[in-house]
């Protein structure tokens, strides 16, 4: 669009004291005649950029040097720290290269240094990965800044494939996964960006709920989605040598009581149900004993039973495979 290029050339030529027309067309990709006609459109538009005959090239009057960005230093470098080169996509990363030549002088070196300054690995320690791009991402992405419906294709956990008219209206990112936020014919609701199956625009236009606000409606899913989570707590008691197990598979989950006097910790563990907790607490043997609800221990038992008539006592080789 000509009104982005012009920008673009506003923004190179406050980065250098003159540019030529062959410079500029080489930095926004386009032919010189284009880049001379984008020049004279500045100097007619009253943008105090003139052509030095004498000398060749094209300036900004008294060699200007205002800030287009708007940014201060301290909003810079808090950009670039949070959107390096080594953490974003390759269209990102171009345009944080423009924005680092769009600068003042003064503000380059911050920017630079923060650009450098992180890193994301976007892979967990099990190898996978977690931030993989969801192949209909750009699709959604699409339909939610142009405002247009879409026939969404969609699985839900345990359902087979169905196709249903949505009214996209944001993207979140959470934990590794993307998530689209979307009016449905039964109000709003979440779609999980990995078990989407295919996007197809109507070309009708999103109709978008009356005092819609992305942050706001994402909270309230998130906090019914972690109500279900931590519905249920286990109390259990454990031996020291488990404390930094149970630290790794619980983390926040995990509430760490008193010391006891044979030395063993008292613990609780938050978690959808008993039953869940319990099965979760299994793997650790008899360095956890879980002492309430009594749902949580009769799992255990059953599990306990289960798992002596696959595997028998200890110390035997037979096994329900080899019967």
């Amino acid at each position: 669009m000509r009104a982005d290029r012009l920008v673009a050339t506003l923004l190179f030529l406050q980065t250098r004291t003159r540019v030529t027309v062959a410079e500029v067309a080489a930095e926004l990709e386009v032919s010189p005649r284009t880049a001379r006609r984008d020049l004279e459109a500045l100097s007619t538009a009253g943008i105090p950029v003139y052509s030095q005959r004498g000398r060749g090239g094209w300036s900004l009057v008294g060699g200007a040097r205002t800030d287009l960005t708007g940014l201060t230093a301290e909003e810079t470098r808090a950009l670039f720290l949070l959107a390096g080169p080594s953490s974003t996509t390759p269209e990102l990363r171009t345009a944080l290269r423009k924005l680092v030549r769009a600068l003042p002088a003064p503000l380059r070196s911050g920017a630079e240094a923060a650009s450098r300054a992180g890193h994301n690995d976007g892979t967990h320690w099990s190898r996978a990965d977690v931030t993989a791009t969801a192949p209909h991402l750009d699709a959604l992405r699409r339909a939610v800044v142009d405002g247009i419906q879409v026939r969404l294709g969609y699985a839900g956990p345990g359902k087979p494939v169905g196709v249903r008219t949505v009214h996209p209206l944001g993207l979140v990112a959470k934990a590794g996964h993307d998530y689209l936020v979307a009016e449905t014919e039964r109000g709003l609701r979440t779609f999980r960006l990995s078990r989407v199956a295919s996007v197809e625009a109507t070309g009708e236009p999103v109709v978008r709920p009356h005092g819609f606000d992305l942050p706001t409606v994402w909270r309230s899913f998130a906090a019914r989605l972690e109500e279900r989570l931590y519905a249920a707590t286990v109390r259990a008691r454990a031996e020291p040598g488990a404390m930094a197990i149970l630290e790794r598979l619980f983390d926040g989950r995990l509430h760490v009581g008193p010391k006891l006097p044979d030395g063993w910790t008292e613990i609780r563990v938050d978690g959808p149900t008993p039953e869940v907790i319990a099965t979760q607490l299994a793997g650790l043997g008899a360095r956890v004993e879980v002492l309430d609800p009594p749902e949580a221990r009769e799992r255990l038992a059953r599990l306990a039973v289960e798992l002596a008539g696959v595997y028998g006592p200890p110390g035997s080789s037979s096994s329900r495979a080899e019967k």
